[in-house]
């Protein structure tokens, strides 16, 4: 039986688990989805979480919508609809017009539209300037960092904003599938070799994991901070330090 997708407030909890630096396969198994679901979820954002989504201010709400039908059943003019919202009429009449028109227009369903249509992906700076996306792949390909090939960018146009990009704006466009701005292929490029963004100041230790029977400097005995006892580690720098 194929797995469900991840809901809301599971989402929320992989990308907080994700966020603290613990590996796919500890969160999936603590939250007791599989690995493979955890991880295909965190790939399609490139490890990355996505804004939240929120309604822009000028735009219709669901309640405003909900007012324009109630008006339409009730024959009002699309004039005096506006004017009951406080919005402009060319603003009410391109929405009715847009949706069905006066005999087809449902406000759940305008709003629907309205909502997918926002979640379009906008062009970004690298889609839009193909001298500015050829010069930072250039500049992958010659295994920069994104870090350096922002700094050069900077010093390399110094006055002119529209050819300078962040760092994390490349980090964003090589590995967020769904943008495409930089060929996804150029990941390999990086000195991490990493398919996915991790998490800034997180990091994972070697072997994916918690490493067993590795005591932590801060651990260790007191005695050793003198040196007096052989088989220290300080101890045995000093001795050797002594010695030639």
């Amino acid at each position: 039986m194929p797995e469900t997708a991840l809901s809301p407030v599971e989402i929320d909890e992989v990308w907080r688990r994700w966020r603290s630096g613990q590996a796919v396969k500890v969160l999936a198994r603590e939250m007791r989805r599989h690995p493979s679901t955890v991880r295909d979820h965190l790939k399609r954002c490139g490890g990355i979480r996505p804004p939240p989504r929120h309604r822009g201010e000028l735009r219709l709400s669901l309640a405003e919508r909900e007012e324009i039908s109630r008006g339409l059943a009730a024959g009002e003019s699309l004039r005096r609809i506006a004017a009951k919202l406080g919005r402009a009429p060319s603003t009410v009449s391109r929405e009715v017009a847009g949706n069905g028109g006066r005999g087809g227009y449902r406000a759940l369903a305008a709003d629907h539209v309205a909502w997918g249509r926002a979640a379009r992906p906008k062009r970004t700076k690298l889609s839009t300037l193909p001298g500015l996306r050829s010069m930072v792949e250039d500049k992958l390909a010659l295994r920069w960092s994104p870090e350096q090939i922002s700094g050069w960018l900077r010093r390399r146009f110094p006055t002119g904003m529209a050819m300078r990009v962040s760092h994390e704006t490349i980090y964003r466009s090589l590995f967020v599938q769904a943008r495409g701005d930089l060929r996804h292929e150029l990941t390999a490029q990086l000195r991490t070799r990493r398919a996915m963004r991790r998490p800034a100041g997180t990091r994972l230790p070697d072997g994916r994991g918690a490493r067993p029977n590795i005591l932590n400097i801060s651990e260790r005995p007191a005695e050793a901070a003198d040196r007096a006892v052989p088989g220290h580690w300080e101890g045995d720098r000093a001795t050797r330090g002594c010695t030639g």
